[in-house]
């Protein structure tokens, strides 16, 4: 049904519509029935009051299933904690028993990459290789007949520091 509390109505009075959240509904009907009670109209303030007892009644119910809702998760998270709390102690007693040591307790069973009833699947890095690797080849060098030296320009300080930047 959604959330009612929050919910917007158009509420359609004796004096015309009035909108908003169940408990602004109220307290407008109220404003008007003691205004209508104030100018001596007793028959509009009753009236009044009845369409500000019927949202007050509906928020009640509203907020009554929020509550319980509110409870049945609260005690759900309790049981769940309950429960994990007595899974902790279980694992705390049974390290406790067996001293702590890891070595102990029971380890998986080592499978060869290589042994075929391993079930794991292939990949390409465990693939051999039936043709071996080329070997690159170096790049070739630039002629150097224009007279261009391998070694990078030296900086003009002349002590072979790179010069600071600005």
């Amino acid at each position: 049904m959604g959330n009612i509390v929050n919910r917007v109505f158009d509420s359609s009075g004796p004096e015309g519509k009035v909108r908003g959240t169940p408990q602004q509904i109220i307290d407008k009907y109220n404003q008007l029935a003691r205004d209508a009670q104030l100018a001596g109209d007793r028959v509009l303030t009753e009236n009044f009051q009845q369409h500000a007892e019927h949202y007050l009644r509906l928020l009640a119910t509203a907020q009554k299933e929020q509550e319980q809702r509110r409870e049945e998760q609260e005690r759900q998270n309790r049981e769940r904690q309950a429960e994990r709390d007595r899974e902790r102690a279980k694992r705390q007693e049974r390290e406790a028993n067996s001293g702590g040591d890891a070595s102990d307790a029971p380890q998986p069973d080592v499978v060869e990459a290589g042994s075929e009833e391993s079930g794991l699947v292939e990949t390409p890095e465990t693939k051999k290789s039936e043709k071996p690797k080329r070997s690159r080849k170096p790049k070739p060098k630039k002629d150097q007949g224009e007279g261009k030296s391998e070694e990078p320009p030296k900086a003009e300080g002349g002590d072979g520091a790179p010069e600071a930047a600005e």
